[in-house]
């Protein structure tokens, strides 16, 4: 897409978009509440008309050209968008019978624990079951383009891993997957490409390990750690910063739950400790580790509700 604008009641909600995503690649959309992804991929998906620039899905227009895409593209939408009163594996054999050569049934309902709850109807299903049915609806067509909107919202441990592990046998095989999720460790996990959404725009865009990119020479990382709610992030701040007056961004992303991002090395976190051992403050954990996706995020978009 390229200056994709759309607007509700005269504001724009999304703004001059350029966003691309390639085939057998897994291509993320991130974004917080209201940012304008899902109008973004909606546009894609021709359930939105755009308002201004061009968006092309394998070359076509997809409010246009809806009926020769159909067949090609696949979608999962947040809401399933699934008959409530039908019974699950009956829902998703109808939806087989529309495609020329569509997957193996069995196969496919083996791989996501569908015949567990297949003579259950829609409206009885747990969310976790609603998104693996309405994942398995939407790639059984075999399609070219995937539209993914939160797959495993609400799975169990052992069903996300097997969404996982789909999604990236789709890359595989050559399939355009979309993927727009609220988990930035399953962004982080799967995505080949990472584009950044905020106020109807894109504000960055890279591979992972582009956007975790960092000095080298700062060395910056995180220390994670748990304590007691409500410590003086700045004076805790400064007494990271050691001698040298290295800056630290201490949050406090929940009650008691801490992140510090700064050159750690031995040294910060001996500081770290003296300085919680000083206020009389036990932590419950403290681990060192890199930058993850979600700190990009928060940096990027700020940390405050919306």
């Amino acid at each position: 897409m390229r200056g994709l604008v759309k607007r509700y009641g005269g504001r724009a909600v999304v703004d001059g978009l350029d966003l691309e995503a390639r085939a057998g690649a897994v291509t993320a959309v991130l974004g917080p509440n209201g940012a304008g992804k899902t109008t973004t991929v909606e546009c894609c998906e021709g359930l939105r008309t755009p308002d201004a620039g061009a968006v092309r899905v394998l070359g076509l227009d997809p409010v246009t050209d809806a009926r020769t895409l159909r067949p090609r593209v696949g979608v999962m939408l947040q809401d399933g968008g699934l008959p409530t009163g039908a019974r699950a594996g009956e829902m998703l054999r109808h939806v087989a019978a529309m495609y020329a050569a569509p997957r193996d049934l069995g196969a496919l309902s083996e791989r996501l624990g569908l015949d567990s709850f297949a003579r259950t109807t829609v409206r009885r299903l747990s969310g976790g079951q609603r998104q693996r049915l309405a994942l398995a609806a939407a790639v059984v067509g075999r399609p070219e383009v995937v539209f993914l909107d939160e797959p495993s919202a609400g799975m169990d441990p052992q069903s996300r891993l097997a969404v996982w592990d789909l999604v990236r046998e789709l890359r595989d095989d050559g399939v355009a997957v979309v993927l727009t999720t609220h988990l930035m460790d399953e962004a982080e996990d799967l995505a080949d490409h990472v584009h950044v959404v905020d106020h109807g725009r894109v504000i960055a865009s890279g591979t992972v390990r582009e956007l975790l990119a960092v000095d080298e020479g700062a060395r910056e990382r995180t220390v994670r750690f748990d304590a007691a709610p409500g410590l003086d992030r700045a004076a805790l701040s400064a007494a990271l910063g050691g001698d040298g007056g290295d800056g630290w961004a201490i949050t406090e992303r929940e009650p008691g739950s801490y992140v510090a991002s700064g050159p750690a090395d031995p040294r910060a976190v001996a500081r770290l400790a003296a300085w919680l051992a000083d206020a009389d403050v036990l932590a419950s954990r403290i681990t060192v580790g890199r930058r993850t996706l979600e700190d990009v995020f928060l940096d990027l978009t700020g940390r405050h509700l919306r």
